[in-house]
């Protein structure tokens, strides 16, 4: 058996019986090993080479992303190349771990396949489903003036897509508006895709852990962690969104600081600032001064106005996601069974600015 096995291998692979780990291993145990591996290699190669990629999306620090379409199906995705001379680096691998862990759902981007180095060298490549363009694109598109209905569809969508992740004990840690992913072709309410799992990772509420900080893109960092809170809650989460929100209305960020310090203070001179009455506990936290400056909260509908594009009971959603406490906050299960969405229709089709192509670049 083992005389057929290296004539196998042999007429395969010319030269891998010559290979230090077929000399060292057990002889059918070993060749079969390398058999293997080496036959995994080639397919994982042959998939590889059955995307054809054209132009190139976006570049950043965790690597490039092009637009591929496969040779036979037609379809199309996203190809991410993630190079680095250490080899994968660990939020990428982190990011991989949380797509598996949360498996298909109509609200978060699905990891279709990946592609180890030896596809393509040195590279790593991984595959995304493909969208027209990011929330921030969508709304640049339209000249920042959504619907009534978009605004609505597009939150219930991006609360339902946190609520999953949630339930799985997934923090997504970076939510904003260029890591959630438009696609107005696929109708409904699976439309919007939640991307962009490299900061999330899994916790558990009731350890007492101490996580990283900081997270979060500071415009929609929650004010626990600009106050130096480490053991935070998916709260962190639902203040991202509530910023979203209103950012879909207006058109601009709600809370722009150019530094911490600054952040903390837009957010102060629109909510006040926050006292141990408004928020048990805050006096508490590392980063927290007694000499902050005192503002009184403003109203609501003057960071929010537009009622024809976002009614009371959308006003009343964001105003409870952005409460100081974050235990006085909604889970995003309850947020996204608000009044707000009471009369939403889930076959509402979204505007497409881009005539069913791809977002220009």
């Amino acid at each position: 058996m083992d005389e057929i096995i290296k004539i196998a291998v042999q007429a395969r692979f010319p030269g891998i019986l010559q290979s230090p780990l077929a000399q060292l291993a057990p002889a059918s145990n070993g060749i079969r090993w390398l058999y293997q591996k080496r036959l995994s290699q080639e397919r994982d190669r042959q998939r590889f080479a059955l995307w054809k990629r054209t132009w190139r999306i976006s570049a950043g620090h965790y690597g490039e992303c092009y637009r591929a379409f496969h040779k036979q199906t037609d379809e199309t995705s996203v190809l991410r190349k993630c190079s680095s001379d250490e080899g994968v680096p660990e939020m990428v691998l982190r990011e991989i771990g949380m797509l598996k862990a949360l498996g298909p759902h109509a609200n978060i981007l699905q990891l279709l396949d990946v592609f180890p180095s030896h596809c393509d060298g040195r590279r790593f490549w991984l595959c995304f489903e493909s969208c027209q363009s990011d929330l921030k694109q969508y709304m640049r598109a339209q000249n920042y003036q959504l619907s009534a209905a978009c605004i609505r569809s597009l939150t219930h969508q991006m609360l339902t897509g946190l609520a999953w992740c949630h339930a799985h004990s997934v923090l997504h840690r970076d939510l904003k508006p260029q890591h959630l992913l438009v696609d107005t072709r696929r109708g409904g309410l699976q439309s919007l895709k939640i991307g962009a799992f490299r900061s999330a990772r899994v916790v558990d509420p009731t350890s007492g852990r101490t996580y990283t900080f900081p997270v979060v893109t500071r415009w929609y960092r929650a004010p626990e962690l600009l106050l130096g809170e480490t053991q935070y809650t998916s709260a962190i989460d639902v203040w991202s969104a509530g910023c979203i929100v209103a950012e879909m209305l207006s058109g601009h960020p709600l809370f722009p600081g150019h530094a911490e310090i600054d952040e903390l203070f837009q957010i102060f001179r629109t909510l006040g600032t926050p006292t141990d009455a408004t928020w048990p506990g805050v006096s508490a936290l590392p980063a927290f001064n007694e000499d902050f400056p005192k503002w009184k909260r403003k109203p609501p509908r003057q960071a929010m106005p537009h009622p024809d594009r976002l009614n009371d009971a959308g006003v009343d959603l964001v105003v409870r996601c952005l409460s100081y406490a974050p235990s006085a906050r909604p889970t995003a299960q309850q947020a996204s069974e608000h009044p707000y969405f009471a009369d939403l229709c889930p076959q509402t089709p979204l505007h497409d600015p881009y005539g069913g192509r791809d977002a220009p670049l």
